[in-house]
């Protein structure tokens, strides 16, 4: 009789952490972080740096990256007690409302007001599951104009400082194109320019997604049994020339790395028959072990924090104990966590 695979509860991935491996700044050189490399087969563990990234990659594989921009989306505005209320876009509806997190929440019930400048009012209309509002935007400036001038780039929780002017550069990667996430898809920080082009040089493809990250990405697993966890949709887009070049990677037995869990989670949700094809959409997928990768071959990652979707992901794909020993072996050695901190390639 076939063994039935093991359930793992939401406290299987916790792990312990000093609080100052907590990467508060990016290092001056992207491509200078550390890189565990994890053999998923093997379970052996390298460590190099991400320069040699290249060098793990072979011709013909086929990198596909998530080209979703961060937008300046924490906006600070005033309530109508003259006090300071901040609210995070998270993304439009079709009849012009916003939905949004909003602080304080316990202030910003259905009908309260928020004003931006003398001319700009969010009101909320709704209240919904989760921290979310939905608000409506009414006066002089639209939304895009209201990020341009009370916006900041909503770094995560536990970045600790408030945002820098170089922070609108580096919380974003170098081939961002589409506007629309409020949280980095930090695998992708720590490429450049002269990375690409050596990939390129190799043989390598690359092969765009959109996914806009929102703020679920930060929100910890609650219930003892993860499957009970309830994503935050985000949309995502797979164009017509990334479903073929990845399906004429499968065909042909080359690989297909997922540059960071977005690109995984379009790669999973659009490709969960075995073949990627043209779709955009809404996409609530949860990955966690068990779980059968259809599209994803292999992948480069952050170290991510504890009970959080994020690792449940890389423990799917990589197997939970060889992942949560790469984790310790990562804090042992001193590696940088999280949105600013290293890299982990499961090959």
């Amino acid at each position: 009789m076939a063994q039935e695979p093991k359930r793992y509860q939401t406290d299987d991935f916790d792990y312990e952490y000093p609080q100052e491996a907590i990467a508060q700044r990016p290092l001056a050189d992207r491509s200078a972080s550390q890189l565990l490399v994890l053999d998923r087969q093997s379970g052996q563990i390298d460590h190099t740096t991400f320069r040699s990234f290249a060098d793990l990659t072979d011709p013909g594989d086929v990198l596909v990256i998530n080209v979703s921009r961060v937008v300046p989306a924490r906006l600070t505005g005033r309530r109508e007690n003259g006090r300071d209320a901040e609210i995070l876009l998270v993304h439009p509806e079709e009849d012009g409302c916003w939905i949004c997190l909003a602080h304080p929440g316990g202030k910003l019930k259905v009908g309260r007001k928020v004003f931006f400048g003398t001319d700009t009012t969010a009101e909320i209309t709704g209240v919904l599951g989760g921290g979310l509002r939905r608000i409506r935007f009414s006066g002089v400036l639209d939304p895009a104009e209201l990020m341009e001038r009370f916006g900041a780039v909503p770094l995560p929780p536990y970045i600790t400082r408030p945002p820098e002017s170089s922070d609108t550069d580096r919380y974003q990667t170098v081939y961002a194109t589409e506007d629309g996430s409020v949280a980095a898809p930090t695998a992708g920080l720590h490429f450049t320019h002269d990375t690409l082009s050596r990939l390129r040089e190799r043989g390598v493809e690359l092969a765009e997604v959109v996914l806009h990250v929102g703020p679920g990405t930060f929100k910890p697993v609650r219930d003892d049994d993860p499957s009970q966890h309830k994503m935050h949709a985000e949309w995502y887009s797979v164009s017509r020339r990334t479903a073929d070049v990845v399906n004429a990677a499968k065909a042909d037995g080359r690989r297909v790395w997922a540059i960071g869990t977005t690109s995984a989670r379009v790669l999973e949700s659009v490709g969960s028959g075995g073949e990627l094809r043209e779709e955009s959409g809404w996409t609530e997928l949860f990955i966690l072990p068990p779980y059968e990768f259809k599209i994803v071959d292999a992948m480069l990652t952050n170290f991510h924090l504890p009970r959080s979707t994020l690792l449940m992901l890389v423990a799917a794909f990589s197997g939970h104990e060889l992942t949560m020993n790469a984790y310790r072996e990562a804090v042992g050695r001193g590696y940088r966590l999280y949105s600013y901190g290293d890299a982990m390639a499961i090959i």
